[in-house]
């Protein structure tokens, strides 16, 4: 029985090894395209590039699974690579999402993946105020901050007067 399962266990590393081998040759095959930045929330700007379709060579982008629609991929003097850029959408859900281009001469269907999320990536720090409708003591406005103040101060000064007063007994 152990002998049974030592082969069965051989020849199931062998066909995982042999499934493996082929693989990065298929990757490779179907070209790469460079998504950056890789990680973006709603409301970001992504570019992709591509060597894939030669010094001079274009491609039709597609990141219509994340409902940014389509894009052109144009030559640019980086080292050859054919370079585009699209927006994520508001609305996009966090997910990993598929995008997709083809060389303009029809040669090669090329694809990357863009990851969404709702939260800032690492070193990037939140930008703008968050309203709450507390405030703070030093507001953008400087007009209704004096206002504030003045006011606290008159009922400060009108609470210590009748303090004052009904302290001594006259009433109040």
């Amino acid at each position: 029985m152990r002998r049974t399962a030592r082969v069965l266990t051989g020849t199931a590393l062998a066909v995982a090894a042999a499934g493996l081998a082929t693989a990065p040759a298929y990757a490779a095959d179907g070209g790469s395209l460079e998504v950056y930045p890789s990680s973006a929330m709603p409301g970001d700007q992504v570019t992709v590039n591509t060597a894939e379709c030669g010094d001079k060579g274009s491609a039709d982008g597609d990141a219509g699974a994340l409902g940014a629609g389509r894009f052109t991929l144009a030559p640019s003097t980086h080292e050859g690579d054919a370079i585009g850029q699209f927006r994520v959408p508001p609305s996009a859900q966090p997910g990993t999402y598929e995008i997709v281009a083809k060389c303009a001469d029809g040669s090669r269907r090329i694809s990357g993946d863009l990851v969404v999320t709702l939260t800032a990536a690492r070193g990037q720090e939140p930008r703008g105020s968050v309203k709450t409708g507390v405030g703070g003591a030093l507001g953008p406005d400087p007009v209704q901050t004096a206002a504030g103040v003045a006011a606290l101060a008159v009922a400060a000064a009108g609470g210590t007067w009748l303090l004052h007063r009904r302290a001594r007994g006259d009433g109040i």
